[in-house]
């Protein structure tokens, strides 16, 4: 099968006929943006890697040379859709002067990308293939809920250490935050309630933010 670029076309080699690396970087990002449609749409399960080469236009012997297989590329997908969402995440906890200010930046920045089509289909393949496939629920713990409890864990240790607030066990309270913020809202979002208005969601982050803090205090 003839290799594709990303518009369409025959894509050009590089010497001695093989890609360049602008070239196969292109590539890539084209079998992972049919890869995440496929994923989100179809689940884990019903998607192919046969499926995938062929709406990216390749040859499953070129899907190998990227990828060892379907976990590896699903890994992929999730890596790269978190490191979409995370960077204004790590700038609410780097800027904000105050704890509050912090945490409400990082809870609204939670939801936003909580509540997006593409987080609620992740969310749904963890729910209905976890159990057959707990890699998944792996890939998705690691990249996504670990490493922002370890942020923000990392954050209120600091602000311990400046006295800020009092001495808690900042990973455990991280992960309640996190819990209390996306919860609810998801399960809503998931038709499990009724959806937050853009108003509801701000009174959601102030109460939740809120009860935390005395929490903390209470510590």
């Amino acid at each position: 099968m003839e290799q594709i670029d990303i518009g369409g076309q025959p894509a050009a080699r590089g010497h001695g006929g093989r890609p360049s690396r602008r070239e196969s970087a292109l590539l890539s990002d084209r079998i992972l943006d049919v890869a995440t449609a496929l994923f989100l749409d179809d689940g884990f399960e019903a998607t192919s890697i046969e499926a995938v080469a062929k709406r990216a236009g390749i040859s499953k012997r070129t899907f190998y040379h990227r990828f060892r297989g379907k976990e590896a590329l699903f890994e992929a997908v999730v890596r790269r859709l978190i490191e979409r969402w995370t960077p204004p995440f790590d700038n609410a906890l780097l800027e904000s002067p105050s704890l509050a200010e912090a945490l409400r930046q990082i809870a609204a920045h939670m939801l936003d990308v909580a509540l997006t089509p593409q987080a609620l289909a992740l969310h749904r393949i963890m729910i209905a293939e976890g159990e057959r496939f707990p890699g998944l629920a792996r890939i998705l713990h690691d990249l996504g809920q670990a490493a922002g409890i370890a942020r923000i864990a990392h954050d209120l240790r600091q602000r311990m250490a400046a006295g800020q607030i009092g001495a808690i066990d900042a990973d455990f309270a991280a992960e309640q935050f996190i819990t209390m913020t996306v919860t609810g809202p998801r399960r809503r979002a998931m038709g499990l309630g009724t959806p937050l208005t853009a108003a509801g969601r701000r009174r959601w982050i102030d109460a939740t933010v809120r009860l935390f803090l005395e929490g903390c205090r209470g510590g």
